[in-house]
């Protein structure tokens, strides 16, 4: 059955045309005997309308409009010539259905008006004798009720149709907007793992040649230094290749990635592991906390690291020797403060060259975006006297 109901949807004008050809020989077999009966032969008459008629079923849904205006000819034919109703007229309910469900509006409110004076006119023109007024007007109202019942039910089809193509519409409106929105997303996540690689590589590697010239500088003379330089240039390398190998990570599709492998984003509370360890390197920093520590979102506390990293790197990349830094933690109830200085007497210049604040350095653009991105403020620029200064606050909850 589902075979037969599959074939018949891929076929409609065939099933339309078997309709026609049964419509044909039920009305041949109608038409004769009341013909006999009337002891009349207009058959040559019938016939021509009953083959236009059946024309109407079948070519119905390649050309509605057109069908309609020859059943409306065919009916006023049958007027005219005093050829009554018969099984045939059956494609003038059809067509109403037609155009009411798939025609154009003007053919639709058309269709309407002639089905509902069909009725009537035909009435008038072959009335029930027998019948009275009151029958007869009974009569028509029984006629006309299918015509209207037909358009109704059509009218109903396209409404349904429509609203059913809007659906698909909007589906694969918000299939493009879904497709728009994960593209955005993977720029966006591309993007962050791009900073994330430049603020690892920039501190880490920065701190292994700090390490390096000194180990080499000190290997003669005190080979217990060096050796501790080379054990902080192990170390760091190692957690560098920690981190990338976390962030490339995200970038890898398609292949199984063991638990193991990734390490816990930076937070808080490693800032005064990231201070010793630049202590170690040769710059003296001074750090703070005020307030009450306390958890904050991920998102925040990671931001918070990235930007003291990339603040200390500076330092040590633009400040010039005998540089020493400072960094202020404090925690206020609606959100984090953050203050990074330093006194070199190379910040003011270099960092201008690089490009750090006038919108041309990758670092502290990217400070700028992370700052964005958690809804807080940057304020950043050199120090009266030398030096540089970085002041953050990051909100608990993105202004709006």
């Amino acid at each position: 059955m589902q075979r037969l109901y599959d074939f018949l949807r891929r076929h409609p004008i065939g099933v339309d045309c078997f309709w026609a050809l049964v419509l044909v020989g039920i009305s041949v077999m109608s038409v004769a005997p009341q013909e006999e009966a009337r002891g009349t032969d207009m058959t040559a008459l019938i016939f021509p309308f009953v083959l236009l008629l059946c024309v109407v079923i079948a070519l119905r849904r390649l050309m509605p409009e057109k069908m309609l205006l020859l059943a409306a000819a065919l009916g006023l034919g049958q007027l005219a010539l005093d050829v009554s109703t018969m099984p045939a007229d059956f494609a003038l309910l059809v067509i109403v259905y037609t155009v009411a469900a798939t025609g154009a509006r003007w053919a639709s409110r058309t269709a309407l008006a002639m089905g509902l004076c069909a009725a009537p006119v035909a009435q008038l023109r072959w009335p029930m004798e027998d019948a009275g007024i009151g029958g007869n007007i009974a009569i028509t109202v029984f006629q006309a009720v299918p015509f209207a019942l037909a358009w109704v039910l059509g009218d109903s089809i396209r409404t349904r149709r429509a609203y059913f193509a809007q659906l698909e519409e909007r589906a694969a409106r918000l299939e493009k907007e879904r497709e728009a929105q994960a593209k955005v997303a993977v720029a966006a996540e591309r993007a962050r793992i791009a900073r994330e690689l430049h603020d690892v590589v920039a501190h880490n590697v920065s701190v292994m040649v700090v390490q390096a010239d000194g180990a080499a500088y000190v290997l003669d003379a005190a080979p217990d230094q060096a050796k501790k330089a080379l054990e902080t240039i192990s170390s760091t390398g190692r957690q560098a290749l920690a981190e990338m190998r976390r962030l490339l990570g995200v970038l890898r599709t398609g292949e199984h990635q063991e638990a193991g492998e990734y390490v816990p984003q930076p937070d808080v509370q490693q800032i005064e592991d990231l201070v010793e360890e630049c202590r170690s390197s040769g710059l003296p920093v001074d750090f703070k906390v005020e307030g009450t520590p306390r958890r904050l979102p991920s998102g925040l506390e990671l931001t918070a690291y990235r930007i003291v990293q990339e603040a200390l790197t500076n330092t040590r990349k633009h400040g010039g020797p005998n540089a020493g830094a400072s960094v202020r933690l404090v925690y206020f109830d609606d959100g984090l403060g953050l203050l990074i200085e330093d006194d070199g007497k190379g910040a003011p210049h270099e960092l201008y060259e690089e490009g750090g604040f006038d919108g041309q350095g990758h670092g502290l653009i990217g400070m700028r975006e992370r700052v964005g991105m958690v809804g807080g403020t940057l304020d950043a620029g050199p120090r009266q006297g030398g030096g540089f200064r970085i002041s953050v606050l990051l909100p608990l909850k993105p202004a709006h």
